[in-house]
């Protein structure tokens, strides 16, 4: 499973909601973490509105008064700070990452909607377009602050492509490690609820429109129970929920309902999130769902054990 953690850091409040998310992996896992600054060239004073890091001193002191604070009794945790001054923060990340063997990328949104900027705009597109490594982004709360992570509820959603199935390993290894519940769902839209060029099309026969949505779904249940059987046969609490209705709504709401503590998305690297459903479902989950989202690429063989 994952073993060596990588958590960058520029010195806001924002950036540290990605810590007790680093923290419980660290310690669920055993794994090395290292936080990370790269010092950006001109770099202003705040981010965000937020107290930003300068210089490679001040940075070095930040990173070792967070690795005390936040993770204190965890073996390995290592401070990083790129002193080379650079303008091209993500792809300094990214090289970093990959230099020193990192396997998880563990990072904070900016909170509700900006999630699509960060997501297909900034770092953590940059590295799920590399196509090896899963990256775990979360939210601060409402205040602002690192808000708690557990890991007791696991929710997958699934189309009807099997390419996306395999994130199954590391979804597994997940729920194992954490002793957690795993919900797979899978969402096939309602006649009304079709985009509206699908819906131009299915207009002229409505009642087959709908007809074959209704068959997409009971497929869908079918295949989804044969799934979670596999998985009950290997020792792992879980369960399928075919829904109905706009994935990414439809998506978020059970997030919410069910308490779901980590929700994990399939990409296909370089093609990113696009590759999941459509663009506009993951860009819909993404800005609707305070959840912690796992982002794991699939075009190349899972990183576990």
């Amino acid at each position: 499973m994952f073993k060596h953690i990588l958590v960058p850091m520029d010195g806001s409040k924002l950036a540290e909601a990605a810590l007790p998310a680093a923290r419980f992996m660290a310690e669920k896992l055993g794994a090395q973490v290292t936080l990370f600054h790269v010092v950006e060239k001109d770099a202003p004073s705040q981010v965000h509105g937020q107290k930003h890091l300068t210089g490679f001193e001040e940075a070095q002191r930040y990173l070792q008064e967070v690795a005390r604070q936040w993770f204190d009794g965890i073996p390995r945790v290592e401070c990083h700070v790129h002193e080379t001054e650079t303008q091209l923060v993500s792809q300094s990340i990214v090289a970093h990452a990959a230099e020193l063997g990192h396997d998880l990328v563990v990072m904070c949104s900016h909170g509700r909607g900006k999630a699509i900027h960060l997501l297909f705009g900034s770092i953590a597109q940059k590295v799920i377009a590399g196509g090896t490594l899963p990256v775990l982004i979360t939210h601060p709360d409402e205040r602002g602050e690192p808000p708690p992570f557990c890991c007791c509820q696991i929710l997958l959603p699934l189309d009807t492509d099997p390419e996306h199935e395999k994130g199954l390993p590391v979804v597994k290894a997940v729920a194992r490690i954490c002793n957690a519940d795993l919900h797979i769902t899978t969402v096939i839209p309602t006649y009304e609820s079709l985009p509206p060029d699908e819906k131009v099309t299915a207009r002229t026969l409505p009642a087959t429109a709908s007809r074959i949505l209704d068959l997409e779904a009971r497929d869908a249940s079918e295949h989804l129970d044969g799934v979670v059987q596999e998985l009950v046969r290997e020792g792992i609490r879980a369960s399928a929920h075919v829904l109905r209705g706009d994935p990414a709504e439809t998506i978020a709401r059970a997030a919410q309902e069910a308490k779901i503590d980590l929700m994990v998305l399939p990409t296909h690297g370089k093609t990113g999130m696009a590759a999941f459903w459509t663009g506009s479902v993951a860009h819909g989950i993404c800005s609707r769902s305070r959840c912690p989202l796992l982002l794991v690429p699939i075009s190349e063989p899972s990183p576990v054990d």
